[in-house]
């Protein structure tokens, strides 16, 4: 009877766990989509070609336009599907990603870090030349991304539908079907846009 108690416990300790590092994992997925602190945007991160992108997937002013970035070209382009989040590398032995950030606001490019508080919860800090670092939480607002052909390194998940009911939106994701875009989406899979694809590959 002893014997089999000692079991019991021990396999309720294997689940237990089993379960703490699955949660971990969950915590540590910084895809989907993220709601910048002051509310005016929603960021999509996905993973493409090994690396974390960062992408304006919505806007609360919709038409705006990059014009403060340096490069004259470039200053009509529009904010919805711009890239923010640049080339982030996965850190060794942390949860945490390390690139650039660009700002809209300045037209500037920052050292920049992505970094899951928890599951609903990224935290970002940018840094000029290595100091006069700030930063800011977002808030997530739709499901991890699930794998597609072009970010096929990207964590597989089903969608939260908790995530709708918090929001008022429906989740945005992108899946492995070929459809990139769910109604009312207009930026659909990352990876496939432009600006992305030219430098995540």
């Amino acid at each position: 009877m002893l014997h089999r108690h000692r079991n019991i416990v021990m396999i309720a300790l294997a689940t237990s766990a089993v379960l703490l590092a699955s949660g971990s994992a969950r915590a540590a997925d910084p895809t989907g989509d993220w709601r910048v602190a002051d509310g005016v945007a929603n960021i999509r991160v996905a993973q493409c070609g090994g690396s974390m992108w960062g992408v304006v997937a919505w806007e609360k002013q919709p038409g705006g336009r990059d014009g403060n970035n340096p490069d004259v070209s470039k200053r009509s382009r529009p904010t919805l599907g711009m890239p923010i989040l640049l080339d982030m590398k996965k850190k060794p032995g942390a949860d945490s990603w390390e690139g650039q950030v660009y700002n809209a606001k300045d037209g500037q490019t920052y050292s920049s870090s992505i970094t899951p508080v928890d599951a609903d919860h990224l935290e970002i800090r940018g840094c000029v030349l290595g100091f006069l670092c700030g930063g800011e939480t977002w808030t997530r607002v739709a499901p991890p991304i699930a794998s597609s052909p072009a970010n096929s390194m990207a964590k597989s998940t089903k969608p939260n539908p908790k995530m709708a009911s918090t929001t008022g939106e429906a989740p945005k994701t992108t899946g492995s079907t070929g459809a990139s875009k769910k109604p009312g989406d207009q930026v659909g899979d990352i990876c496939l846009l432009g600006d992305v694809a030219r430098l995540a590959h």
